[in-house]
């Protein structure tokens, strides 16, 4: 499944915040410095959608907000039943 997630770094904590759209807004604790915020969020989503790391990888927007991610290893039924 591709998902397009909106970063917003230097948070409290890490969140899923809202959907807009088909875009996904999510809260990442860790600074945008170094890549720390894209390991942390896909970390973040590994735990969400209950899938192993290294099934969620980081396919656009290295550098940037907005985020294209893959994850695989369960349908798209699985991850939308999961709460």
């Amino acid at each position: 499944m591709i998902i397009k997630v909106r970063v917003i770094p230097n948070s409290k904590r890490n969140d899923v915040v809202s959907r807009i759209g088909s875009i996904l807004r999510v809260k990442i604790a860790a600074p945008a410095v170094d890549g720390k915020a894209n390991e942390e969020l896909c970390d973040y989503l590994s735990d969400f959608f209950d899938v192993k790391r290294s099934n969620v990888l980081l396919r656009k927007g290295e550098r940037g907000r907005e985020k294209t991610i893959e994850i695989t290893g369960r349908t798209e039924e699985e991850l939308y039943t999961i709460p």
